[in-house]
């Protein structure tokens, strides 16, 4: 027998726990074909020496914006330690300007009024942007900061007129003018300028993200949100853009589409007019191992660093605020239900106790309606839950999503958003592992950075940027989070048959490391380097990649 690839002298630990060690592996047309005393007198095209490396099965997050972390990588940063005040980012954004034609837009994103103490405004940017149209980006993705030109590019001359719009919030001037700051649906009149985006663009965004997410050891990811040009996605062709980057091999690491919910549309050719779904019945599950079709996203509301997100009580502080509802109940039970009846998977959004309540009403009905026993709906982020909301999740199968980096990058800002009692109740993880639910692990990049080493520490430690522990009942094991980001990752999207463990059968996708996680202190995790990331027994980072 003769193989592509031999990798050995590692020190692998594989996730299976009928062989969980080994040294050497063996790999044939992308898979697994053999470990240690399989390989005994195996010859291979090419022999690859790890040097007495730790391995791991290749990470794996659940919930990474390529295409939008690409173009963040691609675009002025504006995040925390970039820029650390007003005056900052206001004289970061007059230096970039001042590179573009006089009539480009100045793009930036990553901004936290949390670390800035106040939102940037059209007029303070009308001062430094030389009458360029400029949008920033807030790091949520819920918000954006728009300048006068931009709104007069809209159609609303000097910011006038710019009217309400439901599902948004508009923060206007004493004469009712917008300060600048839009919020959720309010983005979409200033995004519609910009979008849909040009094809080359996206594939080059993608190639930057991919090209970081493989220095990162991420072999996998799951793209929420495709194909909507309001709010997630770049164009209505998102599909052909990421297919033709695999092809091109702009696009490396293996993914999962998540298309928009209003992608989707009923069949009047059908008796049922309530069922979603795509032309030819296409639904979760179509594509191969590097591009395939994942749940489709729904987003119900919105940030919790923005105090946008559907809460039962009000923001702290904040008596009149409530969080925002991005569909009412009746519509969003109407898109899960929909596509439920029609084969999806469905993942939604919910960050707020409100939300999430809504998306559980939703679930259940859909399943008394249609049963689909051992269907994987998803709720993305659930980020203020309850023990009753995690018992009701595993009740239904629903796996939450949630972000253990958020932890790190805005904890203290989330503590001071809720009250003292429901603190620890953000953004759980233990205890969704004791309720039987498998973990799973993600970052939201480019709203945290993908770097998984940060996420996995702060699922083990959960300290706040400020030396708070946030949920100490919530910490994980180094194991538990390991998994979670491998296995439970892949589980998350169905695909633990083929990734997240390595055994004979699996695709052959692993990472070396500079040391070994389980052996040194989790304060060292996020310290730690990738050196080799291997997908579909390739190497392609690393020195001999």
């Amino acid at each position: 027998m003769r193989v592509d690839t031999i990798f050995t002298n590692a020190r692998i630990r594989t996730l299976d726990a009928a062989r969980p060690s080994a040294h050497t592996i063996g790999t044939l047309n992308g898979r697994i074909v053999g470990l240690d005393d399989d390989l005994h007198g195996v010859d291979a095209d090419r022999i690859v020496d790890l040097g007495g490396q730790p391995v791991l099965p290749g990470f794996h997050d659940a919930h990474h914006h390529l295409s939008l972390t690409g173009f963040r990588l691609a675009s002025l940063n504006l995040r925390p330690g970039a820029v650390n005040s007003l005056a900052e980012l206001y004289e970061a954004v007059r230096k970039h300007a001042e590179g573009l034609a006089p009539d480009a837009w100045v793009r930036g994103s990553g901004y936290d009024q949390n670390f800035l103490e106040a939102h940037p405004t059209a007029e303070g940017l009308d001062r430094v942007a030389g009458g360029r149209p400029v949008i920033l980006e807030h790091v949520s993705g819920h918000m954006m900061v728009a300048n006068t030109p931009a709104f007069e590019l809209a159609g609303y001359a000097g910011r006038e007129d710019f009217p309400e719009i439901a599902g948004g919030g508009i923060p206007r001037e004493a004469d009712g003018r917008p300060q600048g700051l839009l919020q959720e649906s309010a983005m979409a009149p200033i995004f519609a300028l910009v979008r849909p985006v040009d094809l080359g663009e996206v594939q080059r965004n993608l190639q930057l993200a991919s090209d970081q997410a493989l220095r990162y050891g991420l072999t996998s990811v799951t793209e929420p949100g495709i194909g909507e040009i309001r709010m997630v996605g770049n164009s209505p062709l998102d599909y052909h853009a990421y297919q033709t980057a695999v092809e091109q091999r702009q696009l490396r690491v293996r993914t999962t589409l998540m298309p928009y919910i209003t992608v989707l549309h009923p069949f009047a050719d059908l008796p049922d007019k309530d069922v979603l779904g795509l032309d030819l019945g296409i639904r979760t599950g179509l594509g191969d191992d590097m591009l395939r079709v994942g749940p489709v996203k729904i987003v119900a509301d919105g940030s919790f660093i923005g105090r946008s997100a559907a809460m039962h009580a009000c923001f702290h502080g904040e008596a009149d605020n409530f969080g925002v509802l991005l569909h009412q109940p009746e519509q969003l039970h109407d898109y899960i239900v929909g596509a439920h009846r029609a084969g999806w998977t469905v993942a939604t959004h919910a960050i707020g106790d409100r939300a999430i309540t809504h998306v559980l009403d939703a679930v259940e009905e859909a399943q008394r309606i249609a049963p689909r026993p051992g269907v994987r709906h998803r709720i993305e982020h659930f980020a203020l839950a309850s023990d009753a909301d995690i018992a009701r999740a595993a009740r239904l199968g629903v796996i939450p999503v949630p972000q253990g980096v958020f932890v790190s990058d805005f904890g203290d800002g989330m503590a001071a958003a809720v009250a003292a009692d429901r603190r620890d109740d953000i953004y759980r993880v233990k205890s969704l592992a004791d309720a039987g639910i498998v973990l799973n692990g993600s970052t939201d990049s480019p709203i945290s950075d993908a770097n998984p080493l940060v996420s996995l520490r702060d699922m083990v430690l959960r300290r706040t940027s400020g030396g708070h522990v946030l949920g100490e009942r919530e910490r994980v094991s180094v194991d538990e989070a390991i998994r979670a980001y491998t296995y439970g990752s892949a589980y998350a999207v169905s695909q633990e048959h083929a990734t997240g463990t390595l055994r004979v059968g699996m695709l052959a996708d692993f990472i070396a490391l500079s040391d070994d996680l389980y052996a040194i202190d989790p304060e060292r995790i996020a310290e730690q380097q990738v050196t080799a990331t291997v997908v579909g027994g390739e190497l392609v980072f690393g020195e001999e990649a």
